[in-house]
């Protein structure tokens, strides 16, 4: 295979050729690492084409899904205790599909699962810093002291967590649980369940919401083909994320 630069970044659905032409003006497309900017330089099987550090491929029947995956559910293909998987749920889906990310046995939510590894690989990207949206229960009532010190970041021993936001604190009747949305620009193991016990709340239930532009739309349970318009948007969300990163 062999085809020139603008034709193949159009051809991986990623932006039109037109934008394909400017990104290669600013210098912003690499081949094997090295920068192109001649719009005639061709494309071979093998090249590794990037855009902003964002790996870029042809599309070729890949596929995007949505799943809101209930609790008691592995994201794994398999599990050797016998546990069901989302792999469960997926009847009917030809294409050997991968999760972007995980969530925990006891987390529910959205899920993305692709075989599109560019695609996978992006959004999974700690520099690109995709924003994910959880509402979380935790026991006891969370204060204002303690929301700020989780906003600003702790100490997980580790690892210090990053800044994140806390929206739509509301107490239940009882005075014995609190609500909560939750951003956050990481996604590390168990990191939700881990701050608020360093505060000491321990998360009742956690679900994922939101995963940039992409909002939670279907029952437990099910999942749906994302719209064309809604790959778009992720693809050029993680590209602007990357040059933002990059100033």
């Amino acid at each position: 295979m062999e085809e020139r630069i603008q034709k193949y970044i159009s051809s991986s659905g990623f932006t039109s050729r037109r934008d394909a032409e400017r990104l290669i003006k600013e210098g912003l497309v690499t081949v094997n690492d090295k920068v192109i900017t001649e719009y005639g330089y061709k494309v071979v099987d093998g090249d590794i084409v990037k855009v902003s550090g964002v790996i870029i491929e042809p599309q070729k029947n890949k596929v995007y899904y949505m799943l809101n995956k209930p609790t008691g559910y592995l994201t794994t293909s398999k599990d050797d205790k016998g546990r069901k998987t989302i792999y469960n749920l997926l009847k009917g889906i030809d294409e050997r599909v991968y999760p972007v990310g995980r969530l925990d046995y006891d987390t529910s939510g959205l899920i993305i699962l692709t075989n599109d590894s560019a695609f996978k690989s992006n959004l999974e990207n700690p520099e690109v810093g995709i924003e994910k949206e959880y509402h979380v229960k935790v026991e006891g009532l969370l204060r204002k002291e303690e929301s700020y010190k989780i906003q600003k970041g702790v100490d997980l021993i580790e690892f210090k967590t990053k800044p994140c936001k806390i929206l739509n604190v509301k107490y239940n009747d009882e005075k014995t649980s609190t609500t909560l949305d939750i951003i956050i620009k990481e996604g590390k193991n168990r990191e939700i369940r881990r701050i608020f016990d360093s505060v000491n709340h321990k998360v009742k239930s956690l679900r994922r919401t939101r995963i940039g532009n992409l909002y939670l739309d279907i029952s437990e349970g099910y999942f749906r083909n994302l719209t064309p318009h809604e790959v778009k948007l992720l693809k050029l969300l993680s590209l602007n994320k990357i040059k933002q990163e990059k100033r």
